[in-house]
């Protein structure tokens, strides 16, 4: 439904990681259960409205299916745009800064091409459902732990967000790893935001460029 509401005017749409709880792409499988949602961003981008994708830590091994059969654009790194003279730092969040080096060394493994192939050889059956079994645990485990805001020092994101801003200068910088939604002043001209989750806030941001807004979706 939120799909169908913002195509209306919307330019483009930047969807930035964790989509999917998991996804894996085999020779001639992928995860069942998204058919509705792939068809719809298809719809989307034949019209002419670009959509962006972040891989996310729940679904970074994202490989070409999703470009060549939905046309979306993938983005696996932080990239910067410029809207209407206000610059964007867009990233998903995961690994960023000095911090969780346990999660750095475990992504550098599951974005190895070796490790990809190996996982490749397991049935679709059984690979797919030992990954959603740990994504599930990941989740539950240590995800409402975690959904509390820890507040702006100890906040990583929000930290490297700062740091970036020692580098140069951005009007908003934009995440989503940490499904909680934020929207805090770094300075006077400067903003973090993360954008929530759709499990439980349902929430995105709108630029209508001018201002952006942290907005919560209401169903009708």
């Amino acid at each position: 439904k939120w799909l169908d509401e913002i195509k209306t005017d919307a330019e483009e749409i930047y969807l930035l990681g964790d989509i999917f709880d998991f996804w894996f792409e085999y020779k001639k499988a992928v995860p069942r259960g998204f058919t509705r949602l792939l068809g719809k961003i298809s719809e989307i981008t034949d019209s002419g409205i670009p959509v962006h994708f972040f891989t996310g830590n729940h679904d970074i091994w994202i490989f070409d299916y999703l470009p060549k059969e939905t046309g979306v654009i993938i983005h696996r790194k932080p990239i910067i745009r410029e809207f209407n003279g206000k610059r964007f730092f867009l990233a998903h969040g995961d690994g960023l800064g000095p911090h969780d080096k346990g999660y750095k060394i475990m992504k550098k493994i599951f974005t190895n091409c070796v490790a990809q192939w190996f996982f490749s050889l397991l049935h679709p059956n059984v690979g797919i459902s030992i990954a959603q079994f740990f994504s599930h645990k990941s989740r539950y485990s240590n995800g409402f732990e975690t959904k509390e805001y820890k507040g702006d020092n100890k906040e990583w994101l929000v930290l490297f967000a700062k740091n970036k801003l020692n580098e140069q200068y951005y009007d908003y910088l934009i995440f989503g790893h940490r499904h909680i939604p934020v929207d805090i002043k770094l300075n006077e001209k400067s903003r973090f935001i993360n954008l929530g989750d759709w499990i439980s806030n349902f929430t995105y941001a709108v630029f209508d460029g001018k201002n952006l807004e942290l907005k919560k979706y209401e169903s009708t």
